[in-house]
């Protein structure tokens, strides 16, 4: 018989350096999950993928017990990366930071892509 699912939770998270901190433990205690085994799960998880923010959908069961699915980074993150930059513009639409050129948005599509292709 399946597990009962109590909720799901999105976090996005640093890759292999998540803390109990907000917003990982009080978005897990309010469900009861031991924060401190996700942490560690996630850490090992995205070990490799340091530096990085990795968005964990956690799904709650209502036994207690959680599983959860990393994922790509948000797109946004990509772009910072690709541009070589730290943070946006304060000045959405006002002020240029940087320009992209197609072909890097276009590897940006290319790898979001690929984990969204359904067989």
């Amino acid at each position: 018989m399946a597990k009962k699912v109590k909720t799901q939770i999105k976090l996005n998270l640093p890759a292999g350096s998540a803390t109990p901190a907000p917003p990982v433990g009080p978005a897990l205690g309010q469900h009861g999950i031991p924060i401190m085994d996700f942490i560690k799960q996630y850490n090992d998880a995205t070990a490799d993928l340091r530096g990085q923010i990795i968005p964990a959908l956690i799904t709650v069961y209502e036994d207690n017990s959680f599983t959860f699915v990393t994922k790509l980074p948000p797109v946004s993150e990509m772009i910072k990366k690709k541009l070589n930059v730290q943070k946006g513009s304060g000045k959405a639409g006002r002020e240029i930071i940087k320009k992209m050129t197609a072909q890097q948005a276009r590897e940006i599509a290319e790898e979001k892509n690929e984990r969204l292709k359904c067989v």
